[in-house]
């Protein structure tokens, strides 16, 4: 007998139930899909009580059937590709054993921080919990910056023999190079957003109070050694003035009437209880830092190979006076060296020419001689061509010299004059 399709009443969902005589009546063949199971067996008008068996039998009896000769089927068609891929398949399904977690590529080793330290030869109190942790920030920062403490290491062996020298003959710690690091990263060409220039990071009014010339063409604050030497007593200066380094040391960061109006103010003595700008608390800690790690590199896995530090060139100063403006690419060539060459040696000049006057210039060794003995020549050369300006009615010297391209300064000097006051029909010379 063939199957019959029923809805049990009073239900929404459908569920059907076949039944069978006996298992001579179980098809042969059943369509593969259960609607068309479905619709067979409704399309015979089986009535809903002739069946006793669950039709879900029959269909399992069917499709194992089914399922057995269509796995030969694919594994003949297939051959040894189905089969083994179904072998995969059964492999990747089967739970596998916990793996142990994977070991990292690489270890970050953990750096000790220093429980003690001085500076120049000033005790640290490190054992006040928030002075310990200011500068465990600081030296964590520093102790991984891998590539910058290398570049510190290159760049000491180049300066750090220079300022040694000085803080020896002015009696000073010789702690206080790793201010110049802090300032600069021993970079003596650096320029800051806030003015400050060269090693040392001097701004201009500083500078000019310790002797460093920043007008016109001429800035020696980016001349180390001008710098050096007065950095160090602007130091001692405020060494003298606050008492002690670290107080000296803050007030070269911040200037030394912050730091007196905030003693005054807080009403303390030292550095580590005072509050000052964030950038000057943590100025200190960073030297401290560095001075860790740049005094023992070794002890925190730093090695510089011997011979890969910078050197500093090999040079001779002389002194040349130059009668009259003349090009840099001039005095280059008089020399047998490169512009590039010529302005790193000498860094303080900031345009393309050397105004007239006397300068100790460097160059490399054997070189200097022939351009002092040949300076005079080759101002001759560049002199300018002198004009004779005759002052008109609305003329003013500034006015005069933005129509030239010179200076007011220079037309005061070419004509001897002591103020801008000029009169009708007067006669200025202009080099031109």
């Amino acid at each position: 007998m063939d199957p019959m399709l029923r809805r049990p009443r009073g239900r929404k969902s459908l569920t059907f139930s076949v039944k069978w005589r006996s298992a001579r009546e179980l098809p042969g063949r059943l369509p593969l899909w259960p609607g068309g199971f479905m619709e067979a067996a409704a399309s015979r008008g089986n009535s809903p009580g002739e069946f006793t068996k669950d039709w879900t039998t029959a269909m399992n009896g069917a499709f194992q059937r089914l399922m057995v000769v269509g796995f030969a089927v694919l594994c003949l068609g297939s051959g040894p590709v189905a089969c083994a891929s179904e072998n995969r398949t059964a492999q990747a399904q089967a739970p596998s054993e916990p793996s142990a977690p994977a070991e990292p590529a690489v270890w970050v080793p953990f750096i000790p921080t220093p429980t003690e330290m001085d500076l120049c030869g000033e005790a640290v109190p490190l054992g006040d919990e928030e002075v310990w942790e200011r500068f465990d920030r600081e030296f964590t920062i520093v102790v991984y910056s891998h590539a910058q403490v290398y570049l510190w290491l290159k760049r000491a062996e180049r300066f750090f023999p220079w300022f040694e020298d000085e803080l020896e003959r002015r009696g000073l710690p010789r702690d206080l190079k790793y201010v110049a690091v802090a300032e600069s990263d021993l970079q003596h060409t650096a320029a800051s957003p806030m003015g400050a220039v060269g090693i040392w990071q001097f701004i201009p009014a500083t500078g000019n109070r310790y002797g460093l010339n920043a007008k016109g063409v001429i800035d020696e604050r980016y001349d180390f050694e001008k710098a050096t030497g007065s950095a160090l007593n602007y130091l001692k200066d405020l060494h003298d003035m606050f008492g002690n380094w670290a107080l000296a040391i803050a007030a070269y960061n911040c200037g030394e009437g912050r730091v007196r109006q905030e003693l005054a103010q807080q009403k303390v003595r030292d550095y580590y209880s005072l509050k000052l700008p964030l950038e000057t608390e943590r100025y200190v800690f960073r030297i401290l830092a560095i001075k860790a790690v740049l005094s023992d590199p070794a002890r925190y896995g730093y090695a510089l190979p011997a011979g890969a530090g910078y050197k500093m060139p090999d040079v001779e100063t002389v002194s040349v006076r130059f009668p009259a403006t003349v090009p840099i690419q001039a005095v280059a060539d008089l020399a047998g060296i490169t512009y590039r060459e010529f302005k790193r040696l000498n860094p303080s000049f900031r345009s393309s020419d050397i105004p007239s006057g006397t300068y100790l210039l460097r160059f490399p060794k054997g070189r200097g001689d022939r351009v002092a003995e040949g300076a005079e020549a080759l101002a001759e050369r560049f002199k300018p061509r002198a004009v004779v300006h005759t002052v008109r009615s609305g003329d003013t010297l500034s006015g005069i010299a933005r129509r030239y391209g010179v200076t007011t300064d220079e037309i005061k000097r070419w004509n001897g004059l002591r103020s801008n006051i000029i009169r009708t029909g007067q006669r200025l010379q202009i080099q031109r």
